[in-house]
């Protein structure tokens, strides 16, 4: 992908968002101009917290036309996969250090007719996931530890971009490139240079008095 050509996505995730109103919450970055919503399912045990189940998400997807990015935190993969396609996710991100069996898993992914994601988080090398790049649609590199919004970026996580890139351009490969912690309008522009072309933003969307402007800001780069 060339981010000349291809402009940045923008991914708020739901976690940051108001839950009081989260109907409210997903319409208005729907109209902002969001690209995907980002949908944080946590465990407590994989992460030491808890999101979404799939329920909810079966309930926001009549009322939703963005492409349901759901990022799967947990360690019974075999267990969600099916759950959270059946409930409306478009793409399905599973964690490097979830399963010892990657490939196995995106295969099912992709076999249910979803887009098949790979995440690491920030202690795990990019060469962990490097025999799976011609399967998968897109890396999410964690550029926070995983669990809770609102930490700060881990500026390493750039060098696991600019990795990434080249190694899509090497093998001549079209999976995005997603980075997701601590994004802000500060550090877009370096993350965007370095090849990402996905962007999910929590605070940096939901924190704001204008999402629009927000969005735009972020994809300015």
């Amino acid at each position: 992908m060339d981010n000349l050509k291809t402009p940045v996505l923008i991914a708020p995730s739901l976690m940051a968002a108001n839950m009081l109103h989260l109907l409210d919450e997903v319409q208005a970055v729907e109209a902002a101009g969001a690209d995907w919503l980002h949908l944080d399912i946590m465990d407590g045990h994989f992460v030491p917290n808890l999101t979404f189940g799939p329920d909810i998400i079966h309930q926001l997807r009549p009322v939703c036309s963005l492409p349901f990015d759901v990022h799967l935190m947990v360690e019974s993969v075999e267990l969600c996969i099916g759950l959270y396609h059946k409930a409306g996710a478009d793409h399905i991100t599973i964690h490097a250090e979830a399963t010892a069996d990657l490939r196995h898993y995106l295969g099912v992914i992709k076999k249910l007719g979803c887009k098949a994601g790979v995440s690491i988080n920030p202690g795990t090398s990019v060469d962990a996931i490097m025999s799976v790049l011609d399967l998968v649609d897109l890396v999410l590199v964690m550029s926070v530890n995983p669990g809770f919004y609102g930490q700060s970026f881990i500026p390493s996580s750039l060098n696991k971009v600019v990795t990434l890139a080249e190694a899509r351009k090497e093998r001549n490969l079209n999976f995005h490139i997603v980075v997701d912690g601590g994004v802000n309008s500060v550090n877009a522009p370096s993350l965007i240079s370095a090849g990402a072309d996905v962007l999910v933003a929590g605070n940096s969307v939901f924190k704001q008095p204008d999402y629009s402007l927000a969005i735009q800001k972020l994809k300015q780069g």
